[in-house]
């Protein structure tokens, strides 16, 4: 008996992996299990989707049962893996022990949660999957028109979230520790332009304060600052950043760092076990101050991936190498693409023109080691990739 390729997770790593393993492979057996449905649908779609005035079936852009029969896979939807036992190749399921060839980690990540005071502390949402959407989704709505939204985090998702739901016409209030948005990503002029530009959607901003209880107030929600202010919500978004998901792999004795540890050909410290999307800790990343690899939760790294593993899956020799791959942030109120630069890449943000900055070293200033856009000059993101990749390639040889 032919034991099939199991894979855990049906999101874009799970999905995407399938695809290319199938362009090479079209009759060897694959079996995916997850908690969720299966339908496919691009996870960020789920910060911009009020704007676009789109509910959570409109976000769906491939039905389970459509995209399992097409990719000749064996879904097991509302399906939860409990343990992997790598030694004799099997996983433990809702549904049973379920033998694999070949494993796939594509289990994503997880929200971060902060323990907040209060009693109505378990009131705070996050958003990370179509599930959660519509949890959201269904509490919005059902509330009306003029509904106060309070959002904890300052950062990619957060601010994606605020400039979707203040274009909504929701009150739209952000509470984060640092003293800008997107600090982590961005070179202070450019997150003075983005708080600027969501302050003309009518965002209101506590910057420099977290918050630490929610209590109800009538049918609303009184939150707690740590700088001493109160302030009144009808829902309270919890977008501070995302874990991954490393839970099943830790349990099983699977090498784990901030992610799953994978090599260039995606496998784990487990023979037959692999690893790629928002779990993985990627070898290809490693960077001066991410010697072991890093994670790299944005979909073009998943896509480049999934090539690779398919083909190690199906194998033949490949290596992952990622090329420059920039971020596009979904605030329409002012557009952004940044390339941030590798951890501990010694340098400065070097302003090149209102709207272009560059991260670049003392001894190459003409080189750039990062870059953020923002505004019209979004337009010059391949112009720039195209210099990096090009400057990246003579400095190897």
């Amino acid at each position: 008996m032919t034991h099939p390729l199991l894979i855990i997770g049906a999101g874009l790593a799970g999905w995407q992996t399938v695809r290319e393993f199938r362009k090479l492979d079209a009759d060897t057996p694959i079996t995916l299990v997850t908690a969720d449905a299966g339908d496919f649908y691009a996870k960020p779609t789920l910060s911009n989707a009020f704007g676009q005035k789109r509910g959570p079936a409109q976000l769906v852009t491939t039905p389970a049962a459509t995209i399992a029969q097409t990719l000749n896979v064996t879904l097991l939807p509302h399906t939860r893996v409990t343990a992997i036992d790598s030694a004799a190749r099997t996983v433990q399921t809702s549904a049973g022990v379920l033998a694999y060839r070949d494993l796939v980690l594509a289990t994503g990540a997880q929200a971060i949660r902060v323990p907040l005071a209060g009693d109505a502390a378990e009131q705070a949402l996050s958003v990370n999957s179509l599930d959660d959407f519509g949890v959201f989704h269904q509490r919005l709505t059902a509330l009306g028109e003029g509904v106060r939204v309070a959002v904890m985090g300052a950062g990619l998702i957060g601010c994606e979230f605020a400039n979707d739901l203040a274009g909504a016409g929701y009150a739209v209030t952000v509470i984060d520790p640092a003293d800008r948005p997107l600090a982590a990503l961005l070179p202070p002029t450019a997150s003075v332009q983005l708080q600027e530009a969501l302050t003309g959607l009518s965002v209101q901003w506590h910057l420099g304060a977290t918050v630490q209880a929610v209590n109800r107030q009538a049918d609303a929600l009184a939150l707690t600052l740590s700088n001493g202010h109160t302030l009144v919500a009808d829902i309270l978004l919890s977008a501070i950043g995302l874990r991954a998901d490393t839970s099943l792999a830790l349990a099983a004795g699977i090498a784990c760092e901030r992610g799953i540890v994978v090599d260039r050909q995606l496998q784990t410290s487990a023979a037959h076990v692999w690893a790629l999307g928002d779990s993985a800790q990627y070898a290809s990343a490693a960077s001066p101050g991410a010697p072991t690899g890093r994670t790299l939760p944005y979909v073009m790294p998943i896509m480049s991936a999934a090539k690779v593993l398919a083909a190690s899956l199906h194998g033949t020799a490949a290596s992952l190498e990622f090329a420059a791959m920039p971020v596009a942030i979904k605030t329409p109120a002012l557009p952004i693409v940044a390339h941030p630069p590798a951890p501990g890449q010694l340098g400065q943000w070097v302003e090149q023109a209102l709207g272009e900055w560059w991260f670049a070293s003392a001894d190459l200033p003409e080189r750039a080691h990062g870059f953020v856009l923002t505004g019209p000059h979004t337009s010059k993101r391949m112009a720039l990739v195209k210099q990096m990749t090009a400057t990246a390639t003579v400095a190897a040889t």
